[in-house]
């Protein structure tokens, strides 16, 4: 299965919107085929999510559980579909385009990669269930994302802005108040048409994420709270906060995460990406 999905993602053409509807509502008589993993592989995942699932909702019931689910097979996906998830994560335009199409409609794909501006335009016209972009980072590429979806008529998509609170130069993210304000006002404008502004998103650094084995405060979800509360007031939002993963969820949970993106802790470990373009 991972051999199929892998020449899916380099060999793919990729279908329009529309067409998928047309395919998809004249072929509805028929059952779809979707990748099936095996039973034993289907209850570790069903167990693993099941274990984080729970630890989030001890935390708070209503944080949202994003399975992230990059550099898997469609199986795995299908596996924890069975269960009625339905929020799963990728980091890679070429891989979610590919897993999109293969995939039911109703997934709620969110994209949490790093985002080319040549790839925006890509993601916002093949991936018809697009529910999220975590990692807008420019009005640029806010305004590519937006100009292709009035063009394919497609749903309206949420958008995180990505804050770089670490202050690293290998992280995306906004780092200047100004950038994200004048993001945020064109998010806000009614010059844009299918974006909806959700909330804010950070990747921390791995010395903070490390720390929180002794429950201390993690300073970059520190800085990402501050951030909503700025914008919160000067706009009069209500900002969800997208911060956590594997490593790090619970003591983001602790400081007012709405949704944690977990991997490794679901899936396992992965194999080594193979070059995408």
């Amino acid at each position: 299965m991972r051999t199929i999905l892998t020449r899916s993602i380099f060999n793919f053409r990729y279908p329009n919107i529309i067409q998928r509807t047309m395919s998809s509502t004249s072929t509805s008589t028929s059952t779809p085929s979707f990748p099936e993993p095996t039973e034993a592989r289907k209850q570790e995942l069903i167990t693993n999510y099941n274990n984080t699932l729970q630890q989030v909702q001890s935390l708070n019931p209503k944080v949202n559980l994003v399975a992230v689910s990059k550099l898997k097979p469609s199986s795995d996906i299908m596996a924890l579909y069975s269960i009625g998830v339905r929020h799963f994560g990728e980091n890679y335009v070429q891989e979610l385009i590919a897993k999109s199409q293969e995939l039911p409609n109703d997934i709620k794909w969110h994209f949490i990669g790093g985002l080319q501006s040549g790839k925006a335009k890509d993601l916002s016209k093949h991936v018809a269930n697009l529910y999220a972009v975590e990692t807008i980072d420019s009005l640029k590429k806010c305004k590519q994302l937006d100009n292709t979806r009035v063009k394919v008529e497609g749903d309206d998509i949420n958008v995180f802005l990505q804050i770089n609170t670490s202050g690293e130069e290998q992280k995306s993210g906004f780092q200047n108040l100004q950038d994200i304000e004048s993001t945020v006002e064109f998010l806000l404008s009614s010059d844009c048409k299918k974006l909806k502004f959700l909330g804010l998103m950070t990747i921390g650094s791995f010395n903070e994420s490390i720390s929180n084995e002794n429950d201390k405060e993690n300073q970059d979800f520190k800085k990402l709270v501050e951030m909503k509360q700025i914008l919160d007031s000067k706009y009069n939002l209500n900002l969800e906060l997208s911060m956590g993963m594997s490593n790090d969820f619970q003591q983001a949970i602790k400081q007012g995460s709405t949704s944690v993106r977990v991997g490794t802790t679901i899936f396992g470990s992965r194999p080594p990406r193979q070059q995408q373009k």
